[in-house]
């Protein structure tokens, strides 16, 4: 049976019987473009609902035709929502993060929802159905994998508005591409077709547009269950940070803790299921983990 979660205004959020969520950016009629309540209501989800341990993994998609066709260009004032009264310094951002005016006024709205995506100790697959341009490409780039339509179009568009890449996604963007690759995609501001993010490594796969969920649910799905929440949580934590890590001594310290403590939780279950020939019965949950960085 299919759970039916919180009646966001931007978002829909279904949770089948195997903890797969799928979470859809639901403005078709503006082709799903990212306002203030949208970024509001993202944010949200992915420090909230998507945290609940009856959640496994996260699926994120559009309804229509597109994913995420950007930023919405037609709200007034200030589109992105940032305070020109303001003169932001490094320093002063820095020092007054979460404060007014910095937390609403300065800080960009595409971030706080990557930092909150990436931060989720799940899974999160995105399924690029149609467009997904500037932020509709962007926060995808947070989301673990990418799966999207033949009629997907993805663009990294933010020189032809005469701003800068936002979302983090110059931390996120050349990790998943390359420093290369991602400095052309910018550079040049082109729409890319679903092949060429394939071929650009953007993608994990492509898919006829009536598959393309499915495809993603299950690739999901055969992530968590018999897997352990907690065991998947800190895996992915440990690839996140060890791979920006400066030796890999900061891994092992990190690996040896966090082995240490799935050893002496779900690990003795998922031993004691290997021997008997059984489907495993963790009891662990991503909602309480061990500390394993300094």
């Amino acid at each position: 049976m299919t759970r039916v979660g919180a009646d966001w205004e931007t978002l829909r959020w279904e949770v089948d019987d195997d903890g797969v969520a799928t979470l859809t950016l639901h403005r078709p009629d503006a082709l799903n473009a990212f306002d203030l309540t949208m970024a509001r209501e993202l944010e949200q989800v992915f420090l909230d609902a998507a945290r609940d341990d009856d959640v496994r993994a996260v699926v994120v998609t559009g309804a229509g035709r597109a994913f995420c066709a950007g930023m919405d260009l037609a709200a007034e004032g200030n589109v992105f929502g940032l305070d020109e009264s303001v003169r932001p310094t490094p320093a002063g951002l820095r020092a007054h993060l979460t404060e007014s005016p910095y937390a609403e006024g300065v800080r960009d709205t595409g971030g706080k929802v990557t930092l909150a995506i990436h931060a989720c100790p799940k899974p999160v697959l995105a399924a690029i159905n149609g467009a997904a341009v500037g932020i509709g490409a962007t926060m995808t780039l947070a989301m673990d994998l990418r799966l999207a339509s033949t009629r997907a179009r993805i663009g990294f568009v933010f020189g032809r508005l005469g701003i800068v890449p936002e979302a983090a996604s110059t931390w996120f963007l050349p990790r998943i591409v390359g420093t290369a690759q991602a400095l052309e995609w910018i550079y040049a501001a082109d729409v890319l077709t679903a092949e060429q993010a394939l071929e650009g490594r953007l993608l994990r796969s492509v898919h006829e547009p009536d598959d393309l969920l499915p495809v993603a649910r299950e690739l999901a799905r055969s992530f968590v269950v018999d897997r352990s929440p907690v065991a998947l949580a800190l895996a992915k934590r440990l690839v996140y940070r060890n791979s920006a890590a400066a030796d890999p001594l900061e891994a092992h310290l990190s690996d040896s803790l966090a082995m240490w403590w799935t050893s002496v939780g779900d690990g003795k279950e998922g031993v004691a299921a290997f021997r008997e020939k059984r489907a495993p019965r963790f009891a662990g949950r991503a909602s309480e983990l061990p500390e394993i960085f300094d």
